[in-house]
């Protein structure tokens, strides 16, 4: 195991495989910078760390499983991004992912805790359905967003025609958060199956979720007709 000394606050630049999370968390806080932090604050995340900085210092820890619990532990956003990225992700059971998640109130760290942890976890499959049927909009978001995935992956079982019911009785009504992960879903039916698209384009064009959402110049608007037809006009180019 590499030693690892502080030096002025800042872990050395060697292997960290022996850092602890006090050492970590110093680390952490010296990368603390306020206009990131008033920056990620307009989304919603508590923590002012640069995420390519993050994604450094995750890179030299490398995986540390007993690590990235101890960081999760501490609740504070900035560890608990660095923990999913130095985590092992098949080592958690089902009930550890669905605590995580239910206490992942921050949109980065629940968005990252489903793509970089629960999609590669033999258990995503299970959290997916219990997920997408739970009466917290945050954590049904979460279930809407495996769904989506399996969408464009691996649609074999899925009811694509019983999803689009749901979507058209409950996306208009829905919490921000679930909205969005269902107005996903909506268009990734629409990009990836013909069948359906048709349907598809009707209810966004009906339900107008998102239709004046501000988009940057040079970025696809996340207004379902307009996001289906720009990426199937890609497809087939």
């Amino acid at each position: 195991m590499a030693e690892t000394t502080l030096t002025e606050g800042t872990l050395t630049e060697g292997a960290l495989t022996g850092a602890t999370v006090g050492e970590v968390m110093a680390e952490l806080g010296e990368l603390e910078d306020p206009k990131a932090r008033v920056v990620n604050e307009r989304h919603g995340d508590d923590h002012g760390v640069n995420l390519s900085k993050l994604r450094a210092l995750a890179k030299r820890l490398k995986t540390q499983q007993e690590l990235a619990c101890r960081l999760w532990e501490t609740a504070d956003t900035a560890a608990r991004l660095l923990a999913i990225l130095i985590c092992r992700p098949k080592a958690f059971e089902r009930d550890e992912l669905d605590a995580m998640l239910r206490e992942a109130r921050t949109p980065k760290v629940h968005d990252w805790l489903v793509n970089y942890v629960v999609k590669k976890s033999a258990h995503s499959e299970g959290l997916r359905v219990s997920w997408s049927a739970d009466p917290d909009p945050v954590v049904a978001s979460a279930g809407w967003a495996l769904t989506t995935e399996r969408v464009a992956k691996k649609p074999e079982g899925l009811d694509l025609a019983g999803l689009l019911d749901v979507i058209e009785a409950e996306m208009k009504d829905a919490p921000d958060r679930l909205q969005w992960a269902m107005n996903h879903c909506l268009a990734q039916i629409g990009i990836e199956h013909p069948g359906h698209r048709a349907r598809a384009l009707d209810i966004g064009e009906r339900l107008e979720v998102l239709k004046d959402y501000p988009t940057p110049p040079n970025c696809t608007s996340p207004f379902a007709p307009i996001w289906i037809t720009e990426m199937v006009r890609r497809q087939h180019g």
